[in-house]
């Protein structure tokens, strides 16, 4: 039976973090579900288009035999819907800090009594991408700083695009 696993965020934009979980989760399933949220509450600089393309692309680097094939699918619904929707049995979630667990343990019971046939994975963010947050990213290129560390060049590239318009 194939493990279909979901990994779901908004990626506004994606980062060298949110690339360091998705290669982790990639020994663990067969099949892997990138989930981009619509998320228009929280005013992505990047619409939903771009969060897509710029995830294929970045997922398309990792692709290797013997690891799970990689599907990015936008989703705007309940998470627990969302991955019924794409039989997933497994959620997966990078945690960096313990505010991140504060926040995915109420999440994981909430889903937990949606459906308590799907399973949360929490992955810890490697140390050295601990502080990185999509957040703080776009706050740093925003006011000039360098995110060289924090995202890969194709993706710096286009945050400084959007900044310069």
């Amino acid at each position: 039976m194939e493990r279909v696993g979901l990994y779901p965020g908004t990626f506004d934009p994606v980062t060298m973090g949110h690339m360091d979980i998705i290669a982790r989760s990639m020994k663990l399933v067969d099949r892997l579900v990138i989930g981009v949220a619509v998320s228009e509450a929280k005013r992505p600089l990047f619409i939903l288009e771009e969060r897509i393309e710029m995830m294929e692309e970045e997922c398309a680097r990792l692709t290797k035999p013997g690891l799970a094939k990689i599907e990015v699918k936008p989703f705007d619904k309940l998470l627990m819907h969302f991955a019924e929707e794409v039989n997933a049995g497994i959620i997966l979630r990078g945690l960096r800090a313990v505010s991140d667990f504060e926040y995915e343990f109420q999440m994981t019971a909430m889903n937990e009594q949606l459906n308590s046939e799907i399973e949360t994975v929490f992955l810890m963010a490697d140390v050295r991408h601990q502080a990185v947050a999509s957040r703080l990213v776009k706050e740093i290129a925003r006011f000039g700083g360098d995110i060289t560390p924090f995202v890969t060049p194709t993706v710096k590239e286009r945050i400084l695009e959007k900044f310069k318009k």
